[in-house]
């Protein structure tokens, strides 16, 4: 058989699994680009969509006039579907949805925790399907009650912040109970075969963020870009807690300078606090703003040394640049392949 019937064959197989998906999200490809702060742009959205995934617009703590300015952008470089992640922590989140349902965005992500009450209906009600985040099976029941069209899992290996379990166990937990609406996965993954492994276990689509940092599109500084190419999956490391008093948000980061200096920071604010010169707000605090802006000085500024390189364990696979649409490709490619290959 050659391989150009192996591929039309993995193909088959592959659009039956991941019909539900590429349904709900009204595209070619049920691959979604994950939301990262400072990257998941216009520019890098736009390209994800053009390429036939689906694309997702990074909130993070912009302004509603800046999101609607990034929408609007975003529209005049795709006419394909594309959605905008919210951070549900946001103190102007209303304002926020009333922006992306004003701009008719088809899909809004809520991230960052459980939704707040009303949260879920009023983007129904505008016209807009919602996605949420589930770390647990008990949650994810919750929110398909709450009324969410689709569920995104993401396990520890992903970039960023992450919860303690990993993408593979959630995957066991979660897939084998919840069928009434489709479910992506995210978190550690970097080929098709992944991909195709996750919707043979009845995942609708898959979720990458890592994969995509160095796109051609991204417009992420080229030493950031270069930090990645030389990393392997043991450098992308969770943040440490040095003391359970003062707790600390796990972030997925390659190790560097920055790294060993908040453990120092650590250490030294609670000897503060020990020794009478902070409370323990005071020390909550000093130890909280260790990272601001620090994600923007890695990518935005090329400071890989001094600020924060989020990267999920899958950055072992990125050795290069690439066009979106040739990501895309090899991902699809790697897919098929594995699926004819896996009932043979």
């Amino acid at each position: 058989m050659n391989r150009e019937v192996i591929n039309n064959i993995g193909l088959e197989r592959l659009e039956r699994l991941w019909a539900r998906g590429k349904d709900l999200l009204g595209v070619d490809y049920a691959i979604m680009g994950g939301a990262m702060t400072w990257l998941s742009d216009r520019y890098l959205v736009s390209a994800i969509s053009n390429a036939g995934g689906f694309g997702v617009i990074a909130c993070g703590s912009m302004t509603p006039d800046l999101l609607d300015a990034e929408i609007k952008a975003t529209y005049r470089m795709t006419d394909k579907p594309f959605g905008v992640n919210l951070i549900t922590l946001h103190p102007m989140l209303d304002e926020l949805i009333e922006v992306c349902l004003g701009n008719n965005s088809s899909h809004v992500v809520l991230a960052g925790g459980l939704p707040p009450s009303g949260a879920i209906q009023k983007i129904k009600h505008g016209g807009a399907r919602v996605m949420c985040f589930a770390p647990a099976l008990s949650l994810a029941k919750k929110l398909i009650k709450s009324g969410v069209d689709a569920l995104i899992i993401e396990g520890a290996e992903a970039g960023g912040h992450i919860g303690p379990v990993s993408t593979a166990v959630l995957a066991q937990e979660i897939l084998p109970h919840v069928s009434e609406i489709p479910i992506f996965i995210a978190g550690g993954i970097g080929r098709g075969e992944a991909m195709a492994g996750y919707l043979k276990m009845g995942a609708s689509g898959c979720q990458l963020g890592t994969r995509f940092v160095c796109a051609s599109e991204s417009r992420a500084h080229e030493n950031f870009k270069k930090a990645f190419y030389r990393a392997s999956a043991r450098d992308a490391v969770p943040s440490i807690q040095l003391d359970p008093r003062f707790p600390v948000i796990p972030v997925r980061a390659l190790k560097n300078r920055a790294t060993e200096k908040f453990l120092e920071c650590q250490r030294q604010t609670i000897a503060r606090f020990q020794a009478g010169e902070l409370n323990k707000k005071e020390a909550q605090l000093e130890i909280e703003h260790f990272w601001a802006g620090a994600l923007r000085r890695a990518v935005v500024d090329g400071e890989v040394e001094e600020g924060s390189l989020m990267a999920g364990q899958s950055v072992g696979m990125v050795k290069f640049e690439q066009p979106v649409a040739e990501i895309m490709a090899e991902l699809i490619d790697q897919a098929a392949a594995f699926l004819e290959h896996a009932s043979n």
